[in-house]
Parts: structure tokens; sequence; C-alpha cells
């Protein structure tokens, strides 16, 4: 019974490791729309390599505060 219990972690723990990137771009606010789309993309066919690439180059996402308001699109 404890055997199965340790294998089945063993499975699930692998699984949980690749999921958690796709989760934290996903929930993330550093991008957004399309771009967040684009970075869980590249994370599942790339993996952990562009997750890497994802926390150095993803633009910080600043408040509409900063911005002037100005005519909507």
């Amino acid at each position: 019974m404890g055997g199965e219990i340790v294998l089945a972690g063993l499975i699930l723990l692998p699984f949980i490791i690749w999921v958690l990137p796709i989760v934290l771009i996903a929930t993330s606010s550093r991008a957004s729309g399309r771009e967040r789309l684009a970075w869980v993309l590249l994370v599942i066919f790339i993996s952990w390599f562009s997750w890497i690439f994802y926390l150095i180059f993803a633009p910080v996402r600043k408040d509409d505060d900063d911005y002037p308001a100005g005519p909507a699109r």
C-alpha cells in the first residue's frame, strides 16, 4: 500500500513541475492577451527554456495611470 502512494507521487511530481510554469504565466500580470498565449505555447512546446526566457524578457506591465488620456482605439 505504501509503495503505491510513493509511485503515484513519483508520477505526479514531474507533471506538477511541468504544469507550474504554465499556470504562473497564465495568471501573471506581466503580459496580457496574445502575448501571454504565445508564452504559454512556448512553454508547452519548448518547455523550461522558454520559462526562463519569460522571466527575463517579458515586459513589466505598467498601470493605466501611467499613460496620458488619449483618444479611444
